[in-house]
């Protein structure tokens, strides 16, 4: 039996009920809502972020939007930079950015299925389209995994922890602590 190929019309068929629907290459992706201390560690890297990017001007921050890669890959990180240049060129009318941030952003959520999405399945789709930068998050260990583009593909650099401090090259100046990301959860 055949599986289904999802496409960004079957999304827009499915009802709106608090889960996050993804597609890539044509397979669904569902998870629940995220709960409290997902959404408060992404908020809290968006706004560092943020303080960062007011002074620089580089680019812009943004929380959850949604990328349309290609009819049948739609996803939506939960933590994006992108950079005024590229912008010019992802944001399309449907508000909706149709090429990749130079940094995305993905906070963990429970489950083993949630981990290989977001440490497997979207690592290799960031890494073909052209991802500068790859975070992945896990506030229940405390740890942040930074990848970076290596001979064009997103390679594991490192694995931060609460007391190591988090910079970037795609972000000159930016520096925080990684504690700064789990402060009282």
């Amino acid at each position: 039996m055949k599986s289904l190929h999802w496409t960004s019309r079957d999304l827009e068929l499915l009802p709106d009920d608090g889960s996050r629907y993804e597609i890539i290459d044509g397979e669904l992706y569902v998870a629940k809502q995220p709960d409290w201390q997902h959404q408060l560690v992404g908020f809290r890297l968006g706004f560092l972020f943020q303080v960062w990017n007011e002074q620089s001007q580089a680019g812009l921050v943004n929380l959850t939007p949604g990328i349309i890669f290609t009819d049948d890959t739609n996803v939506v990180p939960d933590v994006i930079w992108i950079s005024q240049e590229r912008l010019k060129t992802a944001l399309h009318k449907d508000g909706k950015l149709h090429s990749a941030p130079e940094l995305v952003v993905e906070v963990l959520s429970p489950g083993t299925e949630n981990e290989r999405r977001d440490r497997e399945v979207k690592l290799k789709l960031y890494s073909r389209r052209n991802v500068k930068e790859y975070w992945v998050v896990n506030w229940q260990e405390r740890t942040l995994e930074v990848s970076r583009r290596e001979d064009a593909v997103l390679t594991l650099e490192r694995t931060l922890e609460e007391a190591d401090v988090l910079q970037s090259p795609l972000l000159p100046g930016f520096s925080c602590k990684v504690s700064q990301l789990f402060t009282s959860l």
